[in-house]
């Protein structure tokens, strides 16, 4: 069985997924790195990009290294990918 593997725009490789139920329970594939965690604010370095998840009562209920599948918990109220700004910190570009 063949994988398909989407290019990213980092040069990274891979398929990323988001699935959202009720506004409290999101599962996203193709991470590959937890930025920042708190009760608010989740961000996240996927294949696809950053990824900025905002909400209320936030917390990681799984992380499975096999496909950077994570799991979060909580009242999710905005999802945002961010580019790439020269010359602006990772923190500015992600809460500024």
């Amino acid at each position: 069985m063949a994988t398909n593997q989407t290019p990213s725009p980092a040069g990274l490789q891979g398929s990323h997924t988001l699935q959202l139920t009720d506004q409290q329970r999101l599962v996203a594939t193709g991470v590959s790195e937890i930025l920042r965690f708190d009760d608010s604010a989740v961000a996240l370095k996927t294949v696809r990009g950053l990824l900025l998840i905002k909400g209320e009562g936030l917390h990681l209920k799984s992380l499975l290294p096999q496909g950077g599948e994570i799991t979060v918990l909580g009242t999710v109220r905005e999802l945002t990918y961010t580019g790439v700004h020269p010359g602006r910190g990772l923190l500015a570009r992600l809460f500024g």
